[in-house]
């Protein structure tokens, strides 16, 4: 004959108060953490967020700079008139005038070189991705180089030349990314953040230390199709986690600003937190709940846990009494 366990009327008592003051306890509980995990991701967001809008202002302003001089150059008649000789004089100009240009250039719609600011040998450029793009009429075509000229890395701006609403050629100019670099480099986030840029590709324009593609970069690949994307991950190099803001310029660069420190303030609390949540769940209620005495948003989804614990406590102290 197998006996079962028979319980008294206070245990039942017991459990079934707990059920019902908890239930609704938990409940309460989860909508305060949700709300302020929520109002926390959104503040940092907005730490990030105006950076970024601040970076990506002057990196299209820099770009705009090079596509309106390359407008204003295209549409005068030497150039128009696809004459070497013609066009050596306005290449010089653009060269002199603008410091970081190091190379002006123009291309037949046979991939030929025509003409350009300097003495070297006119070569074959029918096979880059910015003669392409300029022949083709987009309004601008652009890549990331290895400049032969400077041996340094470098961008490439074009445009199409027009002669009477037909493309007749391509003008292009290589410009140094020194000024770009320097400034998105030295941007710093917090103690241990930093800002890169990369192209269409995911091909490097400015990053502290990395040259090779970062096309699986976790912020890039959250990014997607999307104008601005905030994403957490690990970081697989130094195994530390953070956070990442990415955000696309007007001419399809991506600007990503990575803090570890922000990512480390958030995380850590909060993983904190759960695990006292989870504790009370459990029936430990002497869980020091420390960050209850922050101002910020961990501070109230603290205060939250801690109204929470209080009133698990007081619930069981009363049943207990009777």
């Amino acid at each position: 004959m197998t006996l079962r366990p028979s319980f008294g009327i206070f245990p039942k008592l017991l459990l079934t108060m707990l059920v019902v003051t908890l239930t609704p306890l938990g409940a309460i509980w989860y909508l305060d953490y949700r709300a302020e995990s929520e109002s926390l991701s959104r503040q940092i967001e907005q730490r990030l967020g105006s950076q970024a809008d601040a970076i990506v202002g002057y990196v299209d302003a820099w770009v705009e700079m090079h596509l309106r001089m390359l407008r204003q150059n295209a549409a005068l008649e030497d150039m128009s008139s696809m004459d070497g000789k013609r066009q050596k004089p306005l290449l010089r100009a653009i060269a002199t005038e603008y410091k970081w240009i190091y190379l002006g250039f123009t291309i037949a719609p046979d991939g030929n070189n025509v003409g350009r600011n300097d003495e070297e040998p006119l070569r074959f450029y029918g096979d880059r991705g910015y003669f392409k793009q300029a022949i083709d009429g987009r309004q601008m075509g652009q890549e990331v180089v290895i400049s032969r000229t400077t041996g340094q890395a470098a961008v490439i701006f074009s445009v199409p030349v027009w002669r009477l609403e037909q493309v007749v050629g391509v003008l292009a100019v290589g410009t140094s990314i020194a000024d770009v670099t320097s400034t998105i480099t030295n941007v710093k986030i917090g103690h241990t953040g930093f800002v890169f840029l990369v192209d269409d590709q995911g091909k490097v324009i400015a990053h502290p230390t990395v040259r090779e593609s970062l096309k699986t970069h976790p912020a890039i690949v959250a990014l997607g199709g999307e104008p601005r994307k905030q994403v957490v991950f690990t970081d697989p190099a130094t195994g530390k986690q953070a956070i990442a803001l990415a955000e696309k310029t007007k001419y399809g660069w991506t600007v990503i600003l990575v803090s570890y420190a922000l990512a480390v303030g958030l995380t850590r609390p909060i993983r904190r937190l759960t695990q006292i949540a989870d504790g009370i769940s459990r029936g430990n209620l002497g869980a020091n709940i420390a960050e209850a005495q922050r101002s910020d948003e961990i501070g109230s989804l603290a205060r939250a846990i801690e109204r929470l614990r209080a009133s698990v406590k007081l619930a069981v102290d009363r049943l207990g009494t009777r």
